[in-house]
């Protein structure tokens, strides 16, 4: 992708290469640096390291990128990963929802919760781990591990939602701070102190004023967060502290509590109490009594106080999402976030607990700030509230604003985030800021905290889900480059993870489920046709390359069946500019078989310094995705063209998945047209897809030369062009020569943009041996077959099949019929015919093919235009001394070849394509010119036609 410029060192090693390369620079060396006992470094262009990890880097040597790198990163484990997880896991949740949770759970339920919680956590957190010690971590924190374990489609997508999970999340918190204000100074409050006035929109406002603290101090730069954080950090220790005191040393304290009632002017009233240790207490709070909340109206369930309690476990990425910041996030992530979430589960323990065995049920579901009444210094806890909800807010804000810059600097969305790519000179991201301020502004209109933390935690364990997936699939693919240092853990734990974030977010809210996953495939969708190509690296083809060699194994050619035929076809390509129709009629005739393009370089590899073929891989590739062909490319280096078929008719293909059917272009002094000065896909004019594919035309148009002329010689000669046909039957290989296809119209999908029906004509005979054989050989059946198989492509499903009986005139003329060629040569009879087309009929139907049978005359005297010399040379020819070869061509006067062309001609010139049988060709060299004088003469201006010689049988009658 655009921008991927980042090393993938670690800036210790970046800092020993880098003086390694100033040091060879001085002594001038070129050549290899060799260092330690196993390691290899390169000084050139670029730098191959192979380490203890066994991972291979590229790094360029331009040191401006790395000095930058290396001033922005200056926070150790305990600064840069441990005080935000803590801080952000330590937020509103703890001090305002600990009792709210109690409440309405009860303890069974809130162990179970929290449980649930923590396993799904501590899944992803394993997952993070492998995928951290993988090798070195850029900024972008979680979006960085997932697109570049997943590509840029899941990556895009997944980290957009993830983004979108931290600004929510820091709604959540500046929501829970305000509320906290509220209960202290707000007019319903009740104390001395009551002076802020209450309500929605005050709500909104009051919101709106402390994101905009937490936007500037964003914007001053994340250091001075960071400076203030463990300030922070130790201010909620003493507030935990003195919490935990309290419940141990206070004793039973009554409480009254009052809130608005739904009428107008009324008050609710509730007397309750802190009854301390006690164990009457602690039974009457074991079991769940979900009621209704007081701050919203709705009753609550296990569901959605889940989803609240959720909340205080979603800042096990704040560490990750610092990653661009931490000198070693490969080691800082994995170490940092196991000690903060150890460390926060055993204080939500201790405090489920404590809050169980002291606390009134009434107490905990009607005030959410008890804990202040029940401190021996209240203050501390309102200390430790604004403390902890303000550090989560700026701390989402921050990683949030820092996914965005990660994914505008990949530009997977275009321009429409293009200037979140902006930075100061030390490197903030200002812009990405003050978009995420303007999204969370959006969030604080929600006004209740309650209210939006269903979705918050359903963006949350859909990240989460998404992080398991990216180690599920690592570990899966089984790529050897994938061995984290981080060892604890395996597959089952990835899908344990993603399992249980799934089925809690249906579990919490199945509407807002159903549509963040809808919103993630709309973006992979988004992303896939939109970005261009990636240098990540996609987890999908080492997927693929798994499950594709697993399953070929599994594809056994001894267990082929004819019912299961398909074409597997080797197209041989000389220069494409002349040959993208036949390209695309062919990627039309496979059927969902094999479909490669081969061509042959000439040259000897023994005198060149670099095997030339392997360049042009991308080349042919290239013109692969313009022409939208589902193609493969096979390449080889020859000394001439015949060979170099050879190799590749016995090399291609893998497994049960190999050619079977050899297509050539046809040999004539035809001179092609160029396509590629044709088509504007080719020439980059309006409308192209070239940009659109990632191709580069220019490099592209002047890597195929241009079509041949009448000057320019010939790669190939007549004898080694029948040759490689000989060669293919040999191989047990079936042959089609196309000709004409050049002037192939292109064919809207669904037919119906055509003028005239389509129409797909089919000469089962042998018409340069008529008295050979019939309709019901294995080469006319596999024509058949042939022309039923475009019949069913999308472009020619509308097309009519028309299939040719030749008759003699006389007998058609005496009772509505006359002789067919079949296999015992020519009828006399008017029933001779009728019954060939009766068999004909017969044969279509058992095939299941839908065609009309035309019946055409065929003068008699053609036959006469063989001489007696010629015919007995034939019949010497066709013996089948030779293994079925033929000693000779058969010896056909010109004008027999020409009534042949003039009944193609004649019958089938508003065809769109023509299938023909193709003789085999003789065995000596030496009448090869005849053999294509022939073929040339019979298909003589007669439009795209497709010659073929079948030797596979491919039909079958039985289910």
């Amino acid at each position: 992708m655009p921008h991927e410029n980042s090393p993938l060192l670690t800036c210790g090693l970046s800092g020993l290469l880098s003086s390694l390369t100033t040091q060879s620079q001085r002594d001038g060396q070129e050549e290899p640096l060799d260092v330690g006992g196993g390691g290899g470094i390169a000084v050139g262009n670029s730098v191959n390291i192979d380490g203890s990890h066994g991972d291979e880097f590229h790094l360029a040597t331009s040191p401006s990128p790395s000095a930058s790198s290396a001033s922005a990163r200056s926070l150790n484990t305990f600064f840069g990963v441990i005080v935000p997880t803590v801080l952000s896991m330590f937020s509103i949740v703890l001090f305002l929802r600990t009792g709210f949770v109690i409440g309405h759970a009860g303890l069974f339920h809130s162990l179970i919760m929290l449980g649930v919680a923590y396993v799904i956590i501590a899944m992803s957190i394993l997952s993070v781990c492998a995928i951290s010690t993988n090798g070195a971590i850029q900024a972008g924190g979680a979006y960085f591990m997932i697109s570049r374990s997943l590509g840029p489609e899941f990556g895009g997508s997944i980290g957009l939602m993830f983004y979108l999970a931290n600004v929510c999340g820091c709604g959540v918190y500046v929501l829970g701070l305000v509320e906290a204000i509220l209960d202290s100074y707000g007019q319903e409050a009740g104390s001395s102190a009551a002076v802020l006035p209450c309500g929605y929109w005050y709500g909104v406002l009051y919101s709106s004023v402390v994101l905009l603290v937490c936007m500037l101090v964003c914007l001053v730069g994340s250091h001075l967060y960071t400076r203030a954080s463990f300030l922070i950090l130790l201010v909620v220790t003493v507030t935990l502290l003195s919490i935990i005191v309290s419940m141990l040393v206070l004793g039973p304290i009554p409480i009254s509590l009052s809130h608005p009632g739904a009428a107008p002017n009324t008050t609710l009233q509730y007397n309750t109490s802190y009854t301390g240790f006690n164990l009457t207490t602690l039974k009457r709070n074991l079991a769940p009594g979900y009621t209704m909340d007081y701050s919203t109206g709705s009753v609550m369930t296990f569901a959605s106080v889940f989803a609240v309690m959720f909340n205080g476990c979603t800042g096990i990425m704040a560490g990750a999402n610092m990653s661009g910041e931490l000198k070693n996030p490969s080691q800082s992530i994995p170490k940092g976030t196991i000690i903060a979430v150890a460390y926060t589960f055993v204080v939500y323990l201790l405090l489920f607990l404590l809050v169980s065995a002291t606390c009134d049920r009434v107490l905990l579901i009607e005030d959410y700030g008890f804990l202040r009444r029940v401190n021996i210094w209240p203050p501390f806890v309102t200390l430790g509230i604004y403390c902890s909800a303000l550090s989560a807010a700026m701390s989402t804000l921050i990683g949030a604003s820092r996914i965005l810059h990660a994914l505008a600097l990949d530009q997977l969305f275009g321009r429409l985030l293009a200037p979140a790519s902006i930075t100061t000179q030390a490197g903030n991201p200002w812009v990405a800021v003050l978009y995420t301020w303007a999204l969370v502004q959006c969030v604080v209109f929600a006004g209740q905290l309650n209210s939006i933390t269903s979705l918050v935690t359903v963006f949350y364990l859909l990240a989460y889900a998404a992080v398991d997936l990216a180690c599920l699939a690592l570990e899966w693919a089984s790529a050897p480059n994938f061995r984290p240092t981080f060892q604890l853990f395996s597959w089952h734990s990835c899908l344990l993870g993603i399992v249980g974030s799934v089925v809690m977010m249906f579990v919490i809210e199945p509407l807002f489920s159903s549509a963040s996953i809808a919103l993630l495939l709309l973006l992979l969708l988004f992303i896939h046709y939109r970005s261009a190509t990636s240098s990540w690296g996609y987890i999908s083809q080492a997927l693929i390359f798994h499950q594709v060699r697993k399953y070929l194994l599994m594809l056994d050619v001894r267990k082929e069946h004819v019912k299961f035929w398909r074409p597997q076809v080797l197209l041989m390509v000389s220069n494409p500019r002349s040959s993208c129709q036949l390209i695309s009629f062919v990627n039309q005739l496979k059927k969902g078989g094999l479909f490669v393009l081969g061509h042959v370089h000439l040259g000897d590899l023994d005198t060149m310094t670099t095997d030339p073929v392997q360049a042009q891989y991308q080349h042919w590739l290239s013109l692969v995705d313009l022409l939208e062909v589902k193609a493969f490319v096979d390449l080889t280096l020859s000394s001439s063209v015949r060979q170099g078929t050879q190799h590749l008719l016995r090399i291609t293909g893998l497994g049960g998945m190999k050619p079977n059917t050899l297509i050539l272009g046809f040999y004539d002094n035809c001179v092609p047209d160029d396509y590629f000065l044709q088509n504007p896909v080719f020439c980059g004019a309006r409308g192209g897809g070239g940009g659109d594919l990632n191709v580069d035309l220019p490099s592209l148009q002047a890597h195929f030369p241009p079509v041949r002329n009448q000057e320019s010689p010939w790669r190939l000669s007549p004898e080694e062009y029948v040759g490689m046909v000989r060669d293919a039957i040999k191989m047990g290989k079936n042959v089609c020569l196309a000709r004409y296809f050049h002037q192939l119209q292109p064919i809207p999908l669904g037919g119906n943009g055509c003028l005239a029906p389509q129409l797909i004509d089919v000469w089962p005979l042998n018409l340069l041996r008529p008295e050979s054989g019939g309709f019901v050989d294995v080469c006319s059946l596999f024509l058949l077959q042939l022309a039923c198989v475009l019949n069913m492509a999308t472009a020619w499903k509308h097309a009519h099949m028309r299939i040719f009986l030749c008759v003699e005139p006389d007998c058609q003329q005496g009772g509505g019929g006359g002789g067919g060629f079949g296999q015992g040569g020519v009828s006399g009879s008017v029933s001779g015919w009728l019954q060939k087309e009766a068999e004909l009929r017969e044969l279509l139907q058992k095939l299941r093919i839908r065609a009309s049978i035309q019946v055409v005359t065929w003068e008699m005297g053609t036959m006469d235009t063989l001489t007696e010399e010629e015919g007995e040379a034939d019949g010497a020819g066709a013996g089948a001394g030779m293994g079925g070869w033929a000693r000779t061509a058969p010896c056909l006067s010109q004008d027999f070849l020409l009534s042949v062309n003039d009944m193609l001609r004649e019958n089938s010139a508003q065809a769109d394509v023509r299938f023909l049988y193709l003789p085999r060709p003789p065995a000596p060299a030496d009448q090869s010119q005849a053999y294509l004088a022939q073929l040339e003469a019979m298909t003589h201006e007669l439009g795209p036609t497709l010659l073929v010689h079948g030797l596979t049988p491919v039909t079958c009658t039985e289910l």
